[in-house]
């Protein structure tokens, strides 16, 4: 029976990292497949990889934080808890998944984690205080940091890394001899093929850093009984999340690559250095990080960093001039130098996002981690109300 139980909690384990290959693939290399430098199936060649590498590395501290430091109880995780938390984790992100938005996996391993605490009375409120503070803060962290590349270094930036598109393929294969090799597109130019490794390259950067903080969400509550060693449940982990980067993350690759926002690339490389390094600084101490919420807030500072540009500091603090706080301004091909220019030189945010898809991603980015943490909190309560 034991035996049976647990072969059920490493196929829902599986349906996590599943999902999560669904859920991070597309906020890691949508930039990259949007602007036509990457095809889907790279993009999920090359998540599967650098998950694996960040999973095994900074990954087991947050497997560590979720598996035995959020809830202390001796008893808690036991194979048939594990498995309902997994299901519950796996159930809320297959739901953003088919709705092609990439979720907080983050947010929903820890929700439906501390649904079993708060049911049971064995939550650290004080993991769970750290947690939710580093949620706050991080996000701050990364608009700030975000508005000062906008207000001072974008334009710089932009000059080293613009992508000049052409026509064809960036990389074709050679099959002329006995092994097809990568060779460079018919048109491509040396400016294309640099810009087009910088952002491939951020990209693996940013599935490294998924792999830190998310490869816990599919296998902590396992990791956590004696029974289940880590280094196992990280390789399956990991081979489920390339079966999902190669699967139902083409859904999440089109939304962000291409529907949701036509942010420019140098924007979009931006603020994946400034959202990937926060996440793997957490992951580094065990704090698991949505990263997801923490590009939201990049690209909102970016904008407001650019959109400043037309005031001074002297005279914003002296109200002599207002300026028009927009992320549209990452759509403006030149911003004027700081101080000079008028609100009329910003975009608007409309010239930025799909008004409608925008609504279906901060809606589903709600829900999910909402029907992870209520569902796993009554279900618990009602189990456990006349067990414990």
């Amino acid at each position: 029976m034991v035996e049976a139980l647990l072969l059920v909690g490493v196929a829902v384990a599986a349906f996590v990292g599943y999902n999560i290959g669904g859920a991070t693939t597309g906020p890691a290399f949508g930039p990259a497949v949007g602007a036509n430098v990457l095809s889907k199936a790279g993009a999920a060649g090359l998540m599967s990889v650098f998950f694996f590498i960040g999973a095994g590395t900074l990954g087991q501290r947050v497997v560590t934080t979720l598996g035995e430091d959020l809830v202390t109880g001796a008893n808690v995780f036991t194979l048939e808890t594990s498995i309902i938390v997994l299901f519950f984790i796996g159930g809320a992100l297959f739901v953003g998944n088919f709705a092609g938005v990439p979720a907080s996996t983050s947010m929903t391993a820890v929700g439906a984690i501390a649904g079993l605490g708060i049911a049971t009375n064995t939550l650290d409120w004080a993991v769970m205080g750290e947690i939710a503070i580093w949620w706050l803060v991080a996000p701050i962290i990364g608009f700030w940091v975000s508005g000062v590349v906008g207000r001072y270094f974008y334009s710089t930036i932009d000059r080293w890394v613009a992508i000049e598109s052409t026509d064809g393929a960036l990389f074709e294969l050679d099959r002329s001899g006995t092994i097809p090799r990568p060779v460079l597109g018919p048109n491509t130019t040396r400016r294309e093929l640099t810009g087009g490794i910088v952002v491939i390259a951020i990209g693996c950067l940013m599935a490294f850093s998924s792999g830190t903080s998310n490869i816990a969400n599919a296998i902590a509550p396992l990791v956590a009984l004696d029974s289940v060693g880590m280094t196992p449940m990280i390789l399956l982990g990991s081979a489920a999340v390339a079966v999902g980067a190669f699967t139902i993350a083409r859904r999440t690759l089109d939304t962000l690559g291409n529907d949701i926002t036509d942010l420019p690339l140098t924007a979009a490389i931006v603020v994946a250095v400034v959202s990937s390094g926060i996440v793997i600084s957490l992951s580094a101490v065990g704090i698991p990080a949505s990263f997801v919420i923490i590009a939201t807030m990049s690209i909102v500072g970016l904008g407001w960093g650019r959109a400043t540009r037309t005031v001074t500091v002297r005279q914003g603090l002296k109200g002599e001039k207002e300026p028009t706080v927009s992320v549209g301004a990452l759509t403006a091909d030149e911003m004027p130098p700081i101080g000079e220019g008028d609100a009329s030189d910003v975009p608007s945010a409309a010239d930025l996002f799909n008004p409608s898809t925008s609504a279906r991603v901060v809606l589903m980015q709600n829900v999910v981690p909402i029907l992870s943490t209520v569902g796993a909190l009554v279900t618990f309560a009602a189990l456990f109300a006349g067990i414990w």
